[in-house]
């Protein structure tokens, strides 16, 4: 049971309101253009009407509603195996889907839930709205984004409140005396908490989570990108024409910090091994990021082509210009580049090519990154903070056969040994839909 609630300061909580309700009067004013921060503001506009809209005319009041909360994409990734496995073994049950930023609005598309909307920004009245339209059984956070407002409204409704896949790094900033003081009884509310590990589960604790409402299930993205890279489609129309002998590097979500680092040491590995084969595709394929790579390819005497081109079936260098595509790029990987580890922004996911057994190399800023850590450990990936080492390493791989299998073996094997958070997941949420949430698992 929830315990008695730990409110924030009156002070903290009133500048939280306002702060919310100031966003929210600002949805309608934002003028147009493409940053972010304006398309997040834009897309407010008029949220009000379109959750009550929905809850007017397909919310069916005698079957249960679970409401799943995804910030953005990675979060989204991780609520998706756990909705798609509710869906098939609780049809009845209506799903509503929302994430917060923009960058996430096209992958909420494809969830497969019934409503799918953003989420509003955190005050009370809205938070009451939501809840008036969706009248939800149980409301799940992926990850760690718990709102305030929501959390209290939703309880005090008697919404059983969950999260999956739960982490909170040990450099956080939600472990700060202001920011605890203000999320502490959001998370003090939740009824089933399951987090990615042991070390999580405790910070949890401490940031509120009741102890007797946690439990650790895993990382449901070891679900996700091993459930991918088993339904790529290797015979498809993608992957046919890239198919070769030559040993391959693919390098996904690199930044132009990556490359300053990657280029060179291709270069000359590509001098001494000239059978190799770079496919590279930055984070951002827009022409700001991709003429430079093209330059440099040329400059190199490479030979350069898009994705899709006839002559990238023989191409030295293969540049991705299109979004959506690295997953299934991964499988021709003999050995993957991540790209964010020499970048502010931070690594990006290194599980998708573990999944397909391809040994791992990323820069250095990877502390945030569980996964990356456990990589290294069982000698699945490797941390690289120079052109030369990143060099080094590549060589080692790219041309000893056996090097490079032992790598990709224990990479695949991290993934596996991830494998059944979904289900323990799911299984958390179906507690919650029951009702059934005194303790946890």
């Amino acid at each position: 049971m929830t315990p008695p609630a730990r409110h924030p300061p009156a002070l903290l909580r009133f500048a939280y309101e306002s702060a919310a309700r100031a966003a929210s009067a600002a949805a309608y004013v934002a003028p147009r253009g493409d940053a972010k921060l304006l398309r997040a503001l834009r897309a407010r506009r008029g949220i009000r009407a379109r959750f009550a809209a929905w809850g007017a005319s397909a919310r069916t009041a005698e079957r249960p509603l679970l409401w799943m909360h995804a910030p953005s994409v990675g979060e989204g990734l991780q609520a998706r195996p756990v909705l798609q496995r509710l869906r098939a073994a609780c049809p009845d049950v209506q799903i509503a889907y929302t994430f917060f930023s923009p960058s996430a609005e096209a992958f909420a598309r494809g969830i497969g839930a019934d409503f799918i909307d953003y989420l509003p920004f955190d005050s009370t009245a809205d938070a009451r709205a939501a809840l008036d339209a969706l009248c939800p059984t149980a409301l799940v956070f992926s990850k760690l984004d718990v709102w305030p407002s929501l959390a209290r409204e939703a309880s005090h409704r008697g919404v059983r409140l969950g999260l999956v896949s739960a982490t909170l790094a040990a450099g956080s900033g939600r472990r700060h005396p202001l920011a605890s003081a203000l999320l502490r009884d959001a998370y003090a509310r939740l009824d089933a908490v399951g987090a990615i590990d042991a070390d999580d589960a405790e910070r949890l604790v401490e940031l509120g989570v009741r102890r007797d409402a946690i439990c650790v299930t895993g990382d449901t993205r070891y679900d996700q990108v091993w459930s991918r890279a088993h339904s790529v489609d290797r015979n498809g129309q993608l992957l046919v024409p890239l198919r070769s002998h030559r040993a391959t590097l693919v390098a996904g979500s690199t930044w132009p910090a990556d490359d300053a680092v990657l280029l060179p040491a291709w270069r000359e590995l590509h001098g001494a091994v000239p059978s190799v084969r770079l496919i590279i595709a930055p984070h951002e394929p827009t022409a700001a990021h991709l003429e430079p790579i093209e330059r440099w390819a040329r400059a190199s005497t490479l030979r350069v082509a898009r994705l899709g081109v006839p002559d990238a079936t023989t191409a030295d260098v293969v540049l991705v210009d299109r979004v959506g595509v690295l997953g299934e790029l991964y499988a021709l990987a003999d050995v993957a580049f991540v790209g964010g580890g020499f970048h502010a922004a931070g690594l990006h996911s290194v599980l998708e090519p573990a999944a397909f057994g391809a040994p791992v190399l990323f820069g250095p800023r990877h502390q945030a990154s569980r996964d990356a850590g456990l990589l290294i450990a069982c000698g699945g990936g490797a941390s690289v903070d120079t052109t030369h080492a990143l060099g080094e390493r590549l060589h080692d791989w790219l041309t000893r056969d056996d090097a490079r299998r032992r790598a990709g073996d224990a990479a695949r094997a991290l993934v596996q040994h991830g494998l059944g958070a979904a289900d323990r997941s799911l299984a958390l949420v179906e507690r919650l839909l029951r009702g059934d949430t005194d303790r946890a698992g």
